[in-house]
């Protein structure tokens, strides 16, 4: 069940545009969005050039955009899509191919807020509860954000003020290791983080959960690598961690760390969902309080939910410092708000200053 935020822009259903060139997939994703009661479907188009025009003409709240489309794809139309309304938000509805999941990352780049997998077959679309209860959820998430309505949320003001905070005062050591979790709107905002910090990176153990499925987060590993000319990949289990590399939690599986042999190693499994989220933050966080302690530093960005809100308690009690995105900068404040009214942020700060922040903590304050 998908709840609506509270106030009057609960009121009135999120307008939708569906692209997608089966018929097929066009009324079943019509029929779900007006049974929910939610959302209301003003216009479907079978090819990019219609989804442009629907884009300008009625101005969605949502669009759902699928990639394979005859004529302009929905790679090409993303940004005529953009141009002709700015505030719609953009769910990829598209199927799990190792080219799709590139080309979803590439829309992620250029202003696509989330990206939904869709089953190999019509029959598996139609009769999987699974993916209509997903499909749904993302839908609501994306309503709920500030991009979609074009207002703050409803949660109550942080707990820290927001801005660029003096880490120095609230850390034991120089942090070590660096671990991130983001969800909804995370892929550009977490290699925007790895940019700023620059060289501060080869100081740095990183590990990044990033709510994704599989195939996803290999390409999101390759993009980033390819983005700063820093290593990225999905780590095996057991492997030994090395400085100056980034390693991201492969999708459908949890990432954690342990302590063999006097090394930290990648700890890869298959355990049951956390907060309903494989990978999970909360697994990455947990054990590196356990194995790290002050050594780590734990940063909390945009998404949906309330993963990482335990781990970052487990990591303020280990000693280490935790930084949560600001909620006017972040896609959804679920993740990062749910730390701060929990108490567990060290510091509240906008995209533009996570990164300098997290540079100048492992240069010393002489690198920022």
């Amino acid at each position: 069940m998908i709840i609506a935020p509270s106030g009057s822009a609960a009121l009135r259903p999120k307008t939708v545009v569906i692209a997608d060139d089966s018929v097929v997939v066009r009324g079943l994703f019509a029929r779900w969005l007006g049974e929910s009661g939610q959302f209301h479907v003003v216009a479907v188009a079978g090819d990019g050039e219609t989804a442009i025009e629907h884009a300008g003409r009625y101005q969605p709240d949502i669009m759902v955009l699928d990639l394979d489309m005859p004529g302009i794809d929905g790679v090409t139309a993303l940004p005529q899509i953009v141009k002709e309304s700015p505030k719609t938000a953009i769910l990829l509805a598209t199927t799990l191919t190792e080219r799709n999941a590139r080309l979803a990352l590439q829309c992620m780049t250029m202003g696509a807020m989330d990206v939904l997998p869709k089953p190999e077959s019509r029959s598996g679309m139609t009769l999987s509860l699974d993916f209509r209860s997903e499909f749904l959820s993302k839908l609501g998430n994306i309503a709920q954000s500030s991009h979609a309505h074009g207002a703050g949320s409803d949660l109550p003001e942080p707990a820290l003020p927001a801005g660029i905070v003096d880490l120095r005062p609230l850390i034991s050591v120089m942090p070590r290791y660096l671990l991130i979790g983001a969800s909804t709107g995370g892929p550009r905002a977490v290699a925007k983080v790895l940019a700023d910090i620059d060289d501060g990176l080869q100081d740095l153990i990183t590990l990044v959960v990033q709510h994704m499925p599989p195939l996803f987060t290999a390409s999101f590993a390759e993009q980033v690598s390819a983005q700063i000319g820093v290593p990225a990949r999905e780590p095996y289990d057991g492997e030994r961690l090395s400085r100056g590399a980034i390693y991201v939690a492969p999708g459908g599986r949890h990432l954690g760390i342990d302590r063999k042999l006097g090394h930290i190693v990648a700890s890869i499994s298959d355990g049951p969902p956390v907060r309903f989220c494989r990978p999970a933050v909360d697994v990455l966080f947990s054990d590196a309080a356990r194995h790290l302690g002050p050594a780590a530093l734990g940063l909390v960005m945009t998404g949906m939910g309330s993963d990482g809100t335990d781990g970052a308690g487990a990591l303020r009690r280990a000693g280490a410092a935790v930084i949560a995105q600001d909620e006017a900068t972040s896609t959804i404040w679920g993740m990062p708000g749910s730390v701060v009214r929990a108490r567990h942020a060290s510091a509240v700060i906008a995209l533009d200053g996570i990164g300098p922040a997290i540079r100048s903590l492992v240069r010393g304050g002489h690198g920022a």
